[in-house]
């Protein structure tokens, strides 16, 4: 989902001014986002895995990183003056880039709307965590790729974001649709060999 705010010089009064200000397009579907029955406008996509290892990761940083960093600070400040103590400056830091994941990971967890893709009827069409096979057709090279969320995103592994170029060519697109991607190199264009939902 991608949201942009239009600035408006007019006070900001009543939902009729609201949402002159604030468009939300939603990449899943092609049609009109408030139709859409996947999202409100608050959420975030996200799959089962991805959602997974984000609990993991907090898991990871309340019961292992923040007591450690937490030791570190108290190691630092029994060596005596702190204002002059680059540990001591460390592990602030450290605690600060850690209480700042955890917020954010948190923050994420509460808004995501978690999607498991083989429970999804979109009718052959490519939509969030839908697994796509491509042929290039200049190359005639076949790929695999899954439309997930950003934070699940590896193009080693065939993840796409959702945000991305080839992923909003993809979205509404149905097997033996053709998309063309706006690449670094220049449009590239792909076949669509099949559509499935794992």
């Amino acid at each position: 989902m991608r949201t942009w705010f239009f600035p408006d010089n007019r006070a900001s009064t009543g939902t009729d001014q609201r949402w002159r200000a604030i468009r939300t397009f939603c990449l899943l579907c092609p049609g009109n986002f408030l139709d859409c029955k996947f999202f409100t406008m608050a959420t975030i996509p996200i799959t089962k895995r991805g959602a997974e290892k984000l609990r993991v990761e907090l898991q990871r940083l309340k019961t292992v990183d923040r007591p450690h960093v937490i030791v570190a600070i108290a190691d630092a400040r029994a060596q005596g003056d702190i204002s002059e103590n680059a540990e001591y400056e460390t592990a602030k830091d450290r605690q600060g880039f850690i209480e700042g994941r955890i917020q954010e990971i948190e923050g994420k967890l509460s808004a995501c709307q978690i999607i498991d893709p083989s429970t999804l009827d979109a009718g052959g069409k490519v939509v969030f965590g839908s697994t796509v096979e491509l042929t290039d057709d200049d190359s005639g090279k076949t790929v695999t790729y899954q439309i997930v969320g950003e934070d699940e995103a590896d193009l080693k592994l065939g993840l796409v974001n959702i945000s991305s170029p080839i992923a909003r060519a993809l979205i509404g697109k149905e097997e033996g649709d053709s998309a063309e991607v706006q690449a670094p190199g220049g449009i590239k264009s792909y076949e669509i060999v099949s559509v499935q939902y794992l």
